[in-house]
């Protein structure tokens, strides 16, 4: 397992996915090249954005980040580019915009399949290495920084559906980086999970039954939902120890409920699998057990509790 620290917030790498991943993040960082990182709400993106900077030639410099998704148009670009004094109700000063305050650094974009098309047409020209004009002002700032993006969409569905300009898309693509959700690196669940119970200060344990149902659960906020978990689960505890009963209620309802979902899945595939065993043998038990690796006395059971049709299942 791996324990680092970027830019002042800690991170957890313990499946060999992640290990990977890191790996590349710090080949990647020696460059200038645009980095954009893509993955699943709550994946890990803005620690992997952070990563890229600490291990960068920029890492003695700025690091500034910013949802785009956070702010209307109007504010954005104030937010990224500057104002002048006056430039427009309330800019009672002049302001440095992002750009500005990142010289020489990195700025990381998060949600950036969000920019609104004026706005994607202005970073693609500062992207490009054009000198750009504060909000009402008249004097152009030139900015050497790195870029990093993020988003949780389809920025290629995007392009075809007109929603996000292609020549952006490329220029932000050059060095893609996706971050696997958590249900597709297993191994990092219990890491993690203990991790933030340290952080809540916390001096007690997991129960087993804890452990077995944080690592089967898929965690489709990824991340974040476990760290919200493990975060009440501490607080809601009665004991040195965190058992079933401490999990928040909405957690264990919907684990239970993808519970049933992947227990039906696994019987549709069950009961498909014996169909066409039986059909292959012509209904003969024994061969279809065969086929199958189980006993005979297992398939005739299965066979009643699927009410499979008799006929198809005679000999």
């Amino acid at each position: 397992m791996l324990a680092r620290e970027f830019i002042g917030v800690p991170a957890v790498f313990a499946s060999e996915v992640m290990q990977r991943l890191l790996q590349l993040v710090e080949k990647v960082a020696a460059t200038n090249a645009t980095i954009l990182i893509t993955g699943e709400s709550g994946a890990g993106k803005e620690i992997i954005a952070r990563a890229i900077h600490h291990y960068s030639l920029r890492s003695s410099k700025s690091w500034v980040d910013l949802n785009c998704a956070a702010l209307p148009e109007n504010l954005l670009e104030s937010e990224l580019f500057g104002h002048e004094r006056g430039s427009f109700s309330g800019a009672d000063s002049a302001k440095q915009g992002l750009f500005e305050l990142a010289h020489g650094g990195t700025i990381f974009l998060d949600e950036i399949g969000d920019l609104e098309p004026r706005m994607q047409v202005k970073l693609l020209r500062v992207l490009d290495g054009a000198s750009y004009y504060r909000v009402g002002g008249v004097k152009k700032v030139s900015v050497d920084v790195r870029v990093i993006a993020a988003t949780n969409q389809d920025l290629k569905v995007a392009v075809q559906e007109g929603r996000f300009r292609s020549d952006l898309y490329h220029r932000l693509s050059q060095i893609p980086i996706c971050v696997p959700p958590l249900r597709d690196r297993r191994d990092d669940i219990v890491p993690l999970a203990l991790h933030y119970l340290a952080q809540q200060g916390f001096s007690g344990r997991f129960s087993e039954p804890v452990i077995e149902k944080l690592c089967a659960y898929d965690w489709p906020g990824n991340v974040r939902e476990l760290r919200n978990v493990v975060m009440r689960a501490s607080v809601l505890a009665q004991g040195p120890e965190i058992t079933l009963e401490d999990l928040p209620e909405e957690f264990m309802r919907t684990a239970f409920s993808t519970g049933l979902h992947q227990f039906a899945a696994l019987s549709d595939l069950e009961r498909t699998a014996i169909l066409a065993a039986l059909q292959q043998s012509r209904g003969h038990q024994q061969k279809a057990a065969d086929h199958l690796g189980i006993s005979k006395r297992t398939l005739q059971r299965k066979v009643r509790s699927y009410g499979l049709v008799a006929e198809r299942v005679a000999g």
